[in-house]
């Protein structure tokens, strides 16, 4: 096998939700790979942290809300610091667990706003000429809730299946810039943000939750090296999937 394919030498990759879980763990498997990394997120000291856990490179952080007005103004000023962008991966999201009965359209426009809306914002930015550097590669971490359901994730699993229909179409209409577009969608990971949701259920829904992974819970590392693939050439005529990494969850 032809290991050059899996490189990402030189590649300049954009990464947002980078300060912890996935997105921390894609930031430092692609710097293993050659990358040089643009991080996002919303914590400037971990940020740094991960900036300081990376190999050698032109690696970047921006510490900043996708929800701030001011936000594409600092994010085109950030781009400087890259010649072209080869990569991006949208890990940023809000998980939110809320009966129908209580919820709110704010919720729901807030919810959706951060997992769908900012990361295709992004994407539509880079996309220009002026900042793409062709072929490159999208990926979105999604997740199960995209296409199974449970009680309580109505909001959630709205904005994650809508995350799916609009990379295929997404997909389709970059595949002519020689732009890849795919999506990820995990089941349960060891990340903080599962941590807190997990923190707050009684021991017998936790068992539930695992038994329901025949492969166990998952690690972040397991669904960067998802992603790492699908940046890299070996996934070169990979585009418009939603690629399910959940331990077996939905075979059940």
């Amino acid at each position: 096998m032809d290991s050059s394919v899996h490189s990402l030498q030189g590649k300049n990759i954009i990464i947002t939700g980078a300060s912890s879980g996935i997105g921390r763990e894609v930031a430092i498997i692609c710097s293993n790979f050659g990358a040089n990394i643009g991080l996002l997120g919303r914590d400037s000291d971990k940020l740094k942290d991960v900036l300081n856990v990376l190999n050698p490179g032109n690696h970047h952080y921006l510490a900043c809300d996708l929800a701030d007005n001011d936000f594409n103004l600092k994010f085109t000023e950030f781009l400087v610091n890259f010649e072209k962008i080869d990569g991006f991966v949208h890990s940023a999201g809000a998980e939110l667990t809320k009966s129908l009965n209580i919820t709110s359209e704010e919720n729901f426009l807030q919810n959706f706003n951060l997992n769908v809306v900012k990361g295709f914002m992004i994407a539509k930015t880079i996309s220009n000429k002026k900042y793409l550097s062709a072929p490159a590669s999208y990926v979105f971490i999604s997740s199960v809730m995209s296409v199974v359901g449970q009680p309580g994730k109505v909001i959630y699993s709205t904005s994650k299946g809508a995350m799916v229909s609009g990379i295929r179409a997404m997909a389709l209409e970059l595949a002519p810039k020689q732009i890849r577009v795919n999506a990820i969608s995990p089941g349960m990971v060891n990340t903080p943000m599962s941590q807190k949701m997990l923190s707050v259920l009684p021991e017998e829904s936790k068992t539930q939750i695992e038994n329901a992974h025949p492969l166990g819970i998952g690690k972040p590392e397991d669904v960067a090296q998802a992603v790492h693939f699908l940046l890299s050439n070996a996934s070169s005529w990979i585009t418009g999937i939603n690629l399910i990494v959940d331990g077996g969850y939905t075979v059940k």
